[in-house]
Formats: C-alpha cells, structure tokens, sequence
C-alpha cells in the first residue's frame, strides 16, 4: 500500500490532450468524494465544485474567459499573432476537454476578526484548504486512470468566471481543472530537494 500510493504521487502529471472518450458519473463522483477528505482549516471544508459536464458549459466559459484574455493582452500592447494564438489555445483546452472542474471557494463557514491581520489569514487558510482538495482531486484522477491538468486561468477573471457559470456569489473561482482519459503521455522532472530544503 505504501508503494501504491508513493507510485501515484510520482506518477501524476499534467496531462492538456485527452482522448474523446468521457469520463463516467461514478468516476467522477468517487473524484469529489476524494476531494472532499482532503484537510480544511477548523474543518470547515471552504472548497466548492462547479462540474462542467456539457460541452455547451466548457465552450461557454472558455469564450468569455477568452475575451478576457484577448482584452488583457491588448492592454499589455502584445502583438496581435501572439493574443490569437494564446487566446485560441486557451479555448481549446477547456472546450476541448471531456469534464473540467472549477474550484472555487466559499468564506461562508470561515472566521471573521475585526482585525484585517487575521481576516487575512483566515483567507489564505481557506485557499490552502482548497488547494490541498484540489490535489486529492488529481492523485484520484491518476489513480482512476485519467489525466488532469491544473489551470490557474481563473484567479485573473474571477466575475468572469462567476458570470458564465452562474455561479452564488460567494463562490470564489481558484482554478480550473481540465479532466479525461490521456491522449499522450508526458514526462516530468524536479529540482534537486536539497535545493529546496533547510535543516534546523
């Protein structure tokens, strides 16, 4: 069990090519449950699913989040080549996955200080609960068989995001991730831990 779980780990990669093949309902339900076991501060679970089943939701997003972009970059004065192609590769990744997830989440269940110190904290505690359902989310997905990829996309258009999807108000967009069975695979590398290690 101890190798089965240090292979998944090791194993997870960030998988953007999928095959067409969809990802079944108990597949992705067994997906979020896994999510939903990750550790929350005060286990107040902050983390909060948007699942993009259909292809008319993903297509959606992927325009508006497009013309975000496509109006970001115009702003930055990036030349026009450059905005069509990050803009149309951006569409195609989210449109043209089988199921995408954004994860959002929810301050609804967190603290409240009447300082900004510690309100500052509560937050950031809640997007590391997030973060860490996320990762539970694609070790599962590994595990399943799937590939997955992580987009941050979302955390540069927020009312964006909440507007194409409808979403409650106190839903915080964090990211997007994109899910299917792999068309290719990929391999990965990491830095040396001694390079990112101290010991005291």
């Amino acid at each position: 069990m101890t190798d089965a779980i240090y292979g998944i780990i090791r194993g997870r990669r960030s998988i953007r090519r999928y095959a067409e093949q969809p990802v079944p309902p108990d597949v992705v339900a067994r997906l979020l449950e896994a999510a939903s076991w990750a550790p929350s501060a005060h286990n107040r679970q902050p983390w909060r699913f948007a699942v993009l089943e259909t292809p008319e939701a993903r297509r959606k997003l992927a325009a508006a989040m497009g013309e975000r972009l496509r109006a970001d970059l115009s702003a930055d004065g990036a030349p026009p080549e450059l905005i069509e192609r990050d803009v149309s590769r951006s569409y195609s990744r989210i449109s043209g996955a089988p199921l995408a997830v954004v994860l959002c989440l929810s301050m609804a269940d967190m603290d409240r200080y009447p300082d900004a110190r510690r309100n500052q904290a509560e937050y950031l505690m809640a997007v590391q609960s997030t973060a860490m359902a996320a990762q539970n989310l694609l070790l599962a997905a590994h595990a399943e068989g799937l590939g997955a990829c992580w987009l941050c996309a979302p955390l540069f258009c927020p009312d964006v995001v909440r507007r194409a999807l409808n979403l409650p108000d106190d839903w915080q967009p964090q990211a997007l991730i994109t899910l299917g069975y792999p068309a290719v695979g990929r391999e990965s590398s990491r830095c040396a831990l001694e390079t990112r290690v101290l010991w005291r």
